[in-house]
């Protein structure tokens, strides 16, 4: 039988998930609501399949950070990624971070269930609109997420959820500095001029498509 842990800090998210892939067999599953406790489970159960959420407790994209530690603790082990965002560009980052699998947080029941079971049996999955934009991102202009690094990514999505730099700073767990620094960088890649200017950049390529 195959085991689950999920990993995110949305009450109903974690709840939903939980019923939906116990509905369909799958046993036990795990849940744990924030990075720490997500790894300690991890760590104590090896289930067959860890699901991350990537904006868990506000920290950006600091899932991905979660996604690297258990690769590196494990290298067998077998991620699925569960968010809101469907730029190429993340989706890319995730799978080069170790992920198996990405799936969108308004997928459906049934694709979740087939998405834990493929990822469990170490098939990659990605549902067939990401899986194109993944492909089609090669082939277009590169997307200007793809030169950020995980860090720049983390304090992007940050601003985008519109936090000051001492916010950040506190949630990142980096000084005050490192944020103003990273922001700089920020607007050299992303050709921005000013503060609101890279903030209304990072709403923009990081709001959810429709």
């Amino acid at each position: 039988m195959t085991s689950a842990l999920i990993i995110d800090d949305h009450p109903i998210v974690l709840q939903g998930c939980r019923r939906v892939l116990e509905d369909a067999g799958i046993a036990p599953v795990l849940a744990a609501s924030d990075l720490i406790a997500g790894y300690r489970l991890y760590r104590r159960h090896r289930p067959d399949v860890v699901v991350i959420d990537l904006a868990i407790q506000g920290k950006g994209l600091g899932g991905l950070a979660l996604v690297r530690r258990i690769k590196t603790h494990d290298a067998r082990a077998h991620i699925l990624v569960l968010s809101m965002h469907n730029d190429a560009a993340i989706v890319a980052r995730s799978l080069e971070a170790g992920a198996t699998g990405y799936v969108l947080k308004d997928t459906s029941p049934d694709d979740l269930v087939e998405a834990v079971q493929r990822v469990a049996a170490a098939q990659p999955f990605l549902s067939g609109d990401l899986a194109m934009k993944v492909a089609l991102s090669g082939s277009r202009s590169r997307n200007p997420l793809a030169e950020l690094t995980p860090r720049e990514l983390q304090v992007l999505a940050l601003l985008a959820d519109g936090k000051p730099y001492e916010r950040i700073a506190g949630e990142l767990s980096v000084s005050y500095k490192t944020v103003v620094n990273v922001s700089s960088q920020l607007k050299q890649k992303l050709r921005a001029d000013t503060l609101p200017e890279l903030v209304s950049l990072a709403v923009k390529l990081l709001a959810p498509q429709v």
